[in-house]
């Protein structure tokens, strides 16, 4: 089985980003295989990794849907299970040194729980042909509840330097700990940290139990990066965010 890593936290902290760069970090330090799973709705990991995406879970299956609903004949005499299953495999976006899969948003109404088991399942049944699966997770909480991270090696909770981030981290560790979630190892990353305020909010941290394996200076060229919608290997490698990170990689992946 792949080794996973997720991120999760509230939007805006910069998870996508850096779930961005773990790939690239995987791809520059091992050259194993790499499934990245965008598992938020309002998906955008594409864009940090600089591919398109041309088709998503949440399409396939509103579209299965459909053509059930309509009776359509189906192409070979495949059952549903078999098409959907060819639809998820056609949907994986291959790119030089990762794959991607995408969760989306489903066409029509309702509650996004069967788009995130179609994810789950397919994460676990594609891991076992890569080395690395890197979980983008939903912005907020409402996600665990789905138990989209089930079954991952070590899980990032990405906040920014405030002291009501690190309470909604606080509260998505909680969260984890009451679905009793099957997560090996979990640490916070403080991101956009400004001078010396890493050490008050270390104490913030600890005060509120949570395990915080390093912090990210504020950087302007990440801004820059986002703001033109480039991917993260456009970001040069001695960028300030780019060597403090790698480091927190360096000490925490136990592939």
């Amino acid at each position: 089985m792949a080794y996973t890593i997720a991120f999760s936290g509230k939007g805006g902290t910069g998870k996508t980003t850096l779930a961005g760069l773990t790939v690239r970090y995987l791809m520059e330090k091992t050259g194993r295989p790499i499934l990245a799973v965008d598992a938020d709705s309002n998906y955008c990991l594409n864009l940090a990794l600089g591919v398109q995406v041309h088709t998503t879970i949440g399409g396939i299956r509103e579209s299965s849907l459909q053509s059930v609903r309509s009776g359509a004949q189906r192409p070979g005499g495949m059952s549903t299970g078999e098409l959907f299953d060819y639809e998820v495999q056609q949907s994986i976006v291959e790119a030089k040194g990762f794959d991607l899969l995408v969760m989306g948003r489903p066409e029509g109404p309702g509650c996004y729980c069967a788009a995130n088991n179609v994810i789950r399942k397919y994460t676990d049944k594609l891991s076992q042909d890569y080395a690395f699966v890197v979980i983008d997770a939903e912005a907020g909480m409402e996600h665990l509840s789905r138990r989209t991270e089930n079954n991952v090696d070590i899980m990032f909770t990405v906040t920014d330097a405030t002291v009501k981030a690190l309470e909604t981290a606080k509260r998505i560790g909680a969260l984890m700990d009451e679905l009793g979630l099957k997560i090996s190892e979990r640490h916070v990353i403080i991101n956009r940290v400004r001078g010396t305020d890493g050490g008050e909010l270390k104490k913030e941290a600890d005060s509120r139990g949570l395990s915080v394996c390093g912090f990210l200076p504020e950087d302007d060229k990440i801004s820059a990066i986002d703001l033109s919608g480039r991917p993260v290997f456009d970001i040069a490698s001695d960028a300030a965010v780019i060597t403090s990170f790698y480091s927190i990689l360096d000490n925490t992946l136990k592939y």
